[in-house]
């Protein structure tokens, strides 16, 4: 058997964790919108056409907050023409997904199904075909209490309170050229809009918070020097930048997708130098903090791709410019259009997820903001009638709910194994992976509770591990259990009919003796060992 160490001591500190490092992110593509969180026709369906079952679930999570309304789509998006009576909102185009808009989830449903699912809206402002005076508005709509147009109208439309929305995106993936109108040519241009639309939108509410897009990918060929000629234009007045990063492995090579978290800890570390150096040379007492709000770790095959190409993603690979592709109109009723996700391989999909949170938790320090692409369906699964829990449900909540206070350090000696090199498409190109831990883990000390946490992942897939924890400057703590889960068979998967396939268990073999902790792991499993101060 696999043996492993590691030390952990509540002197050693990372940062605070922020409460808003493990939200999600939503955007109406698919069911998401039409179908899940909005299907009127459904027995659940409140006044609003909102499914209260699925927003109830939600709010028993404590998820603490939920990026939207987009995503690509937001770059298109007229969210004036998505408030008031119904009858009165204009259908578009959303051409970033070709797919209808009909409005009937406007900017106002999206913030009180927010509000419904107790969690805090993060907003995104459309700055590509939408202007600085858009943005301003809808901030001055949103925020405002009372006396001007947009405020009232607020009023009028139904709620008479602002919103207090804090968190406002810059746009979206604005050097992306699948983007609408991207800025991937202009990224001093869009430095300058970033720049006085952060100024506007503080000088309508002081207590805004802005982000900043950077470059949305470390594949694109520009990274990182996009990155910086916006940031030498707008560090001054954002408060923190958008990453966005999805990792990719090929069905047939499994290990790589859990050794996918040395991609994101670089694209963590190279963002955070360039924002130290920009510090330095624009001479500002500004330390940027960084928002990871759109993740994920999957499988995909392998396709085809040129090579040579060399990092240049040129418009015609991604805009799809082709005559016989036709618009869809969703129907929320109607999952007939529908793309459920994979259900296959669950619990490594659960472990590629909690393996981004525990890389964020490890720079808690900087990042501040984290929302998973596909958190909502992680939280809480659905179909057209049902909602269940899948496996990541498990890791997720219980980040959610216990990884607070202080990050600690976490000393890991282990195995390490390589991953060869890979394509995926002409833009996800892998040059391979050295030295992937076969031990990643991460710690939380919540000093005003009394209580300590270590997750642990066993990444290796087919053998146990037996791990041998030095806890012993915890002096006065009491080691309080080790949950663990992992699938008996890879390809197990929850569903509404068999929701407990998955589940986490207690660990009744793990002890611990002054200090000294001693568990065996299981193959491809999440542990969490909990420490209560006395």
């Amino acid at each position: 058997m696999k043996k492993a160490s590691l030390t952990v001591h509540p002197d050693f500190r990372i940062g605070e964790i922020s409460p808003r490092l493990f939200g999600v992110f939503l955007e109406p593509i698919g069911s998401m919108v039409n179908g899940s969180m909005y299907n009127p026709k459904h027995p659940a369906a409140d006044e609003q056409g909102l499914r209260k079952d699925f927003y109830t679930a939600l709010k028993e999570t404590g998820l603490p907050c939920v990026r939207l309304p987009g995503g690509n789509f937001v770059s298109g998006w007229q969210w004036k023409d998505s408030i008031g009576p119904m009858a009165e909102r204009k259908a578009h185009l959303d051409m970033a997904w070709r797919q209808y808009i009909p409005n009937d989830v406007g900017h106002d449903e999206y913030l009180q199904w927010a509000e419904k699912a107790g969690t805090e809206p993060i907003y995104t402002v459309n700055l590509g075909t939408g202007t600085l005076q858009d943005a301003a508005d809808c901030v001055e709509y949103t925020n405002f209490s009372g006396g001007t147009w947009w405020s009232d109208l607020r009023k009028k439309n139904g709620h008479p309170d602002p919103y207090g929305v804090k968190i406002w995106y810059l746009g979206n993936e604005m050097d992306g050229p699948w983007q609408i109108a991207s800025w991937e040519k202009k990224p001093r241009e869009y430095g300058i809009l970033a720049h006085e639309t952060s100024k506007a939108m503080k000088w309508i509410d002081p207590k805004a918070e802005t982000v900043a897009c950077v470059s949305c990918s470390p594949f694109l060929n520009h990274y990182p020097e996009w990155d910086r000629k916006v940031l030498e234009e707008c560090y001054e007045t954002v408060d923190y930048i958008s990453l966005h990063h999805y990792h990719s492995a090929p069905p047939d090579l499994p290990q790589a997708l859990l050794a996918g978290y040395l991609a994101f800890e670089d694209y963590i570390r190279t963002e955070t130098a360039l924002c130290d150096y920009l510090r330095t040379k624009l001479r500002i007492n500004k330390t940027m903090m960084l928002s990871l709000d759109e993740y994920g770790s999957m499988f995909r095959p392998r396709g085809d791709f040129h090579p040579g190409i060399g990092g240049q993603q040129h418009a015609e690979n991604f805009c799809g410019f082709d005559p016989d592709r036709k618009y869809v109109r969703h129907d929320p009723d109607d999952w007939s259009t529908r793309r459920m996700p994979p259900m296959d391989g669950e619990m490594l999909r659960a472990l590629g997820t909690a393996s981004t949170m525990l890389v964020m938790l490890r720079h808690a320090d900087r990042v501040k903001i984290g929302c998973a692409t596909g958190g909502l369906n992680d939280l809480c699964r659905t179909d057209r009638e049902h909602i269940w829990k899948g496996a990541c449900y498990y890791p997720f909540t219980q980040m959610i709910r216990t990884a607070k206070g202080i990050s600690l350090q976490c000393e890991v000696t282990c195995d390490t194994y390589d991953v060869p090199g890979y394509v995926i498409d002409d833009m996800n190109q892998y040059a391979g992976f050295e030295n992937a831990a076969t031990i990643q883990a991460a710690a939380a000390m919540d000093e005003t509770a009394g209580e300590a946490y270590v997750y642990v992942i066993n990444a290796c897939l087919d053998e146990p591990q037996e791990l041998m924890m030095d806890a012993r400057g915890f002096a006065g703590w009491t080691f309080g259990g080790h949950t663990e889960m992992y699938a008996k068979n890879r390809n197990d998967a929850n569903t509404y009919e068999h929701p407990d396939t998955i589940l986490p268990q207690e660990n009744c073999g793990t002890a611990c003796e002054n200090g000294m902790l001693r568990a065996q792991l299981a193959p491809a499993s999440w542990n969490v060992f909990r420490f209560t101060r006395k």
